[in-house]
C-alpha cells in the first residue's frame, strides 16, 4: 500500500545536494565560524612567531587560566578539556572560554528565562496529601521532589493517568486523537519540527482549530532555521492563524550557538493532556522516512493534575520577553476523577541555574537501586560521577543494563560512547546495542517501582548545556510496560564483550580516543 500524502506544506521543500549545502544559511554560518577561528589562529602565530618573548608571557597567562579553572565550579571533565586547549593555546582557548562562558549572543534571554522561572517557581503548590502520603516511603522519591524544588516548581502529584509508547507511531496516533479534542489552547514546544507526513497532519489539524477560536502556540528550537524550516518559518505560521516562534535564533559569529538549545519536546491540551518523551516532530521519528536503519523511540502521555507542570515548563519559555506574563489562566485546576496511579512528577532541566538536576535524578535511581536499573539512551559521553554511579551500581549487584544504538546517527558520538565501554562492563555493567538500527528513547526503570522518561541523554549536551525536560514515575501501572518495552528491545540486540571491544574498528578506537580530549565540548 502506499503511503498517504503529505496534506499541509507551508514551505517548499529544501532543495537536496551540493549547492543546496553552499547557498543555505547554515554554511554561511559555518564558514563565519571558521574563518573567526583562522584568524585568531592566524594572529597567535603571527605575534608567536614575530615576537619570540611572548611565549614567556603566554605561558605564564596560561598558568593563571589553569588556576582559575581549578577554582571555579565548572565540572572535572570540563576543566581538563579547557586546560588542555589554553595550555596548547593560550589566547586561542582563553578566548573560546570566555566567548561560552559569557555566553556572546544570547545572555539578555537567558537572563529573562531565568527571571520567569524565578517568578513562577511558587504558583503551583505541592499537594500535601502526596507528601504525607510518602512521609515513610523509601523510595526517595519525597526527597527528590524536595530537591527539584529549589530548582523550579516541580511537585509531585498523585491523581494522574499515565500511558507510555513504546515507538513513536504510538505516540503520534495519540497526538492526532487528543488534539482533535481540543477545545481551549495547544502548546507545542519541539526541538525539531520538520515539514512532512508527520508535521503536516498535525498541521491540518493546528491550522483547522485556530480558525475556531483555539489559543494554539508553536515554539521551536533556532537550530531548525539552519536545517530543517526556512528562517521566516514562524511568519507562514502566524499567516494560519497559530502563533509560533523560534527559540534563541542563531546570530552568526556572535552566537555560541551549540549551547543552551531548547531540547525539550512538550505538548498540552487544554491543561488536561501532556506528551513528553524523545519523539520530535518529522518523519524519521514514526519510521515514514528511514535514516540509521529502524528508529526508536519512546514517549509518555499524561492526564491529570501533572499536567500542570507542562504547562508552566512550556509557559516560561514561551514567555521569556513578556513583562506581565499570564500564567495564572491556564493553570487552573482540571477537572477530573480522583484516580490512584502512583506518583509523578514532570520537571524541567535549565543551563542556567547550576543545578545538574538531569544528572542528579539519574543518579539517585542508581544509587538507591535494589534489583535492577534498565536504561535505553542514544549516546553515552559520560563525566567521572555518572560513570562512577553506573559502576557502582553494578559493583554492589544491581542488574545495571544499558542499550544503546546499533546503527549511529553521528560518528563522533558513537566512538566516544565506546570510550566507556571497557570500564563499564569490566565493573558488571550490561551494554547492548540496538541492532535493527538507532534507539533515541531516553528511558531508566528500576526495580518495578520508579522509571524516567523524557528528553535527556547521557551526554554533556543534555547534562550541562541544553534546557531539557522529563517525567519521573514511582509506582505507576505503566512502570511494567516500560520493562517490558526494555527486554522486547532487549531481544532485537547485541551484547557488547571483552572480544567485540577488543574486534572493535581502529579507526573508531582513534576518533573516540581524540574526541575524549574534547567531549565535554562536543
Amino acid at each position: 500500500m502506499e503511503k498517504e500524502e503529505i496534506t499541509v506544506r507551508l514551505a517548499k521543500p529544501p532543495k537536496k545536494g551540493l549547492l543546496r549545502l553552499v547557498f543555505s544559511r547554515f554554511f554561511l554560518i559555518l564558514l563565519l565560524f571558521v574563518i573567526e577561528i583562522g584568524l585568531l589562529v592566524a594572529a597567535y602565530l603571527y605575534f608567536t612567531e614575530k615576537l619570540p618573548h611572548l611565549i614567556i608571557i603566554l605561558r605564564l597567562f596560561a598558568l593563571v587560566m589553569v588556576i582559575y579553572l581549578f577554582n571555579c565550579s565548572m565540572d572535572s571533565s570540563a576543566k581538563l578539556t579547557w586546560m588542555l586547549l589554553i595550555s596548547v593555546f593560550p589566547l586561542v582557548g582563553t578566548g573560546f572560554l570566555l566567548f561560552t562562558q559569557t555566553n556572546v549572543g544570547h545572555r539578555l534571554e537567558c537572563d529573562m528565562i531565568r527571571r520567569q522561572i524565578d517568578a513562577s517557581k511558587n504558583l503551583i503548590p505541592q499537594p500535601p496529601d502526596v507528601l504525607d502520603e510518602l512521609k515513610y516511603d523509601i523510595s526517595g522519591s519525597d526527597d527528590l521532589s524536595t530537591y527539584l524544588s529549589l530548582t523550579g516548581c516541580f511537585p509531585l502529584y498523585g491523581n494522574t493517568r499515565v500511558t507510555y509508547f513504546p515507538i513513536g507511531e504510538d505516540k503520534f496516533q495519540a497526538m492526532l486523537e487528543e488534539l482533535e479534542k481540543a477545545q481551549k489552547f495547544i502548546f507545542m514546544e519541539y526541538f525539531i519540527i520538520e515539514e512532512g507526513y508527520m508535521w503536516g497532519r498535525i498541521l491540518e489539524i493546528l491550522i483547522r482549530k485556530a480558525k475556531e477560536g483555539v489559543d494554539i502556540r508553536v515554539l521551536y528550537d533556532g537550530m531548525n532555521e539552519m536545517s530543517t524550516l526556512p528562517v521566516d518559518y514562524w511568519k507562514l505560521l502566524e499567516a494560519q492563524g497559530i502563533k509560533a516562534r523560534p527559540f534563541s535564533p542563531i546570530i552568526p559569529v556572535l552566537s555560541s550557538h551549540y549551547n543552551y538549545r531548547d531540547h525539550r519536546k512538550i505538548l498540552v491540551i487544554d491543561g488536561k493532556v501532556a506528551f513528553n518523551g524523545g519523539v520530535n516532530l518529522a518523519d524519521e521519528y514514526i519510521n515514514r522516512v528511514e535514516r540509521f536503519g529502524h528508529w526508536k523511540d519512546t514517549a509518555v502521555m499524561l492526564k491529570g493534575d501533572a499536567v500542570k507542570s507542562f504547562t508552566l515548563l512550556f509557559l516560561q519559555m514561551w514567555y521569556t520577553r513578556e513583562e506581565n506574563p499570564d500564567y495564572r489562566s491556564f493553570l487552573t485546576d482540571q477537572e477530573s476523577a480522583r484516580q490512584n496511579d502512583g506518583f509523578v512528577m514532570p520537571y524541567g532541566d535549565s543551563p542556567l541555574d547550576g543545578y545538574k538536576v538531569g544528572e542528579q535524578v539519574y543518579m539517585d535511581i542508581l544509587n538507591r537501586a535494589i534489583d535492577y536499573v534498565h536504561i535505553m539512551t542514544p549516546y553515552l559521553i559520560l563525566d567521572g560521577e555518572l560513570e562512577t554511579a553506573l559502576r557502582f551500581a553494578a559493583q554492589r549487584g544491581v542488574d545495571v543494563k544499558l542499550i544503546l544504538p546499533g546503527i549511529p546517527d553521528k560518528a563522533i558520538p558513537y566512538a566516544l560512547a565506546k570510550t566507556h565501554y571497557r570500564s563499564l562492563t569490566e565493573a558488571g555493567v550490561k551494554i547492548y546495542e540496538y541492532t535493527p538500527g538507532f534507539v533515541h528513547a531516553k528511558v531508566f526503570v528500576s526495580d518495578d517501582a520508579k522509571a524516567v522518561v523524557g528528553t535527556i541523554n547521557l551526554d554533556y549536551r543534555s547534562l550541562y548545556h541544553h534546557f531539557e525536560c522529563a517525567t519521573y514515575l514511582y509506582r505507576t501501572s505503566c512502570i511494567p510496560d516500560i520493562e517490558a518495552d526494555f527486554q522486547q528491545t532487549l531481544k532485537k540486540c547485541r551484547e557488547v564483550t571483552a572480544e567485540t571491544i577488543r574486534n572493535e574498528k581502529t579507526s573508531t578506537k582513534l576518533l573516540g580516543t581524540l574526541a575524549k580530549l574534547v567531549a565535554p565540548l562536543l
